[in-house]
């Protein structure tokens, strides 16, 4: 009952799984008192790929290739969090060169990813001339990407010891010619997107995540920052090249307002991490050591000493969403006994709960946008029948697939 007494009307508005605000399939439903989010629920699960499963009847060296396709936007902070799990094992030391090229590929990987999610608010919030000046603007990075890698996606740059290839002297002003563009871009893009009117009336108080909620749901990555949670890996737990240089967790204060946790902080965080990210490129450029790149360039050798490790190890690397983390273990064979991911987004989800909750309907797409999610990093299955875990069989998940879409199509 409303406050005079009169009976609320309230419905639901199921929105998903395949949607236009959607990047990924992911099922919500609303309850509705009006136009008001009164509660909400979601259910993942519909991109899986058992990339888990076909990890672990392969060898370290062939997972590599699979961790660069857990996600397009971050495939490296997956395959960097793996091959660090691996090197602990295997007592592989990484040459400090090899640190460095991982940092700047790392930090290349967070300028594209922050502009394509810009580019998608914009969208989400009806800009769409803004939206096509960020990926116009995106493609700078990537293009840098693909000259030093060879890919624009999926950049195969990373390998247990190291990374596959170094980069040379005439090189340098490429990537420097790159840096200096994004340092002219700065003071347009945070006009565009931090002086905008519409923008601002859209994202202020909308989407709150408080400090608190944002501890206890132990979120990461811009969605935990824009809370004021002073995180970030690598500050935190230096990986790379990241202990040799300065590198602070952007909060939304160093734009000069205060924190409140909305999507304009968040906001706030992705564009100046951007900028922060050109800083760190340009220390490792100038602090760049010489030598070689990977630990042993013959693969069969690397993969012998994979072959023979046994233990544990957990790593983490600061994914542009946030931590990615990885567990591996390895037991004196080929294949990894165990191996365990867990993407930035699946501990950003709950916080959509606290976001929508008492919100408008039409700002639901760029509330759910507001953490980036990635639903094909994170979604997961597991079959259990008469309280025992099933291991499904190619040919089952074949079958099932079939059966489910005859289904759907009655």
């Amino acid at each position: 009952m409303s406050e005079d007494g009169k009976k609320k009307a309230s419905y639901n508005v199921p929105i998903g799984p395949i949607h236009p605000a959607l990047k990924e399939p992911c099922l919500f439903n609303f309850k509705m008192n009006g136009e008001v989010v009164e509660e909400a629920d979601f259910a993942p699960g519909q991109a899986h790929r058992a990339i888990e499963w076909m990890g672990m009847r392969r060898n370290p060296v062939q997972i590599v290739h699979l961790t660069d396709r857990i996600c397009g936007i971050c495939g490296v902070s997956h395959t960097l969090t793996f091959a660090r799990c691996v090197e602990q094992i295997a007592e592989i030391e990484v040459p400090e060169r090899g640190h460095y090229v991982r940092t700047i590929i790392a930090e290349y990987e967070r300028i594209q990813s922050h502009l394509l999610w810009a580019g998608v608010a914009a969208h989400e919030l009806g800009f769409d001339t803004l939206f096509h000046l960020c990926w116009r603007i995106r493609e700078e990075s990537m293009d840098v990407i693909e000259y030093l890698t060879g890919n624009r996606v999926n950049y195969a740059i990373i390998q247990v010891g190291g990374v596959r290839r170094d980069f040379t002297e005439d090189q340098f002003p490429r990537i420097e010619k790159s840096l200096k563009y994004y340092e002219d871009l700065v003071g347009k893009m945070l006009k565009l997107f931090l002086e905008d009117k519409t923008i601002s009336l859209r994202s202020k108080d909308c989407g709150v995540l408080s400090y608190d909620d944002a501890l206890q749901l132990c979120c990461v990555g811009p969605t935990t920052r824009a809370s004021g949670v002073n995180m970030d890996v690598r500050q935190d737990a230096p990986y790379a090249a990241y202990g040799d240089i300065d590198v602070t967790a952007v909060l939304p204060d160093v734009y000069g307002g205060g924190i409140n946790g909305d999507v304009y902080d968040r906001i706030v965080v992705r564009l100046f991490e951007v900028v922060q990210s050109v800083g760190i490129i340009r220390q490792c450029l100038d602090q760049m050591p010489v030598g070689e790149v990977l630990w042993e360039k013959k693969y069969p050798k690397i993969l012998a000493a994979c072959k023979k490790a046994v233990g544990e190890a957990s790593a983490s690397v600061e994914a542009p969403r946030g931590e990615c983390f990885h567990y591996v273990r390895m037991n004196g064979k080929p294949e990894p006994e165990a191996w365990k991911v867990k993407a930035s987004t699946y501990s950003n989800q709950l916080a959509w709960l606290k976001m929508v909750t008492g919100e408008q309907l039409a700002d639901l797409p760029i509330i759910v946008a507001s953490i980036d999610p990635c639903m094909s990093c994170t979604d997961r299955v597991a079959v259990v029948r008469n309280g025992k875990r099933d291991v499904l069989t190619k040919e089952e998940l074949h079958r099932l697939s079939v059966e489910k879409t005859r289904r759907l199509m009655q």
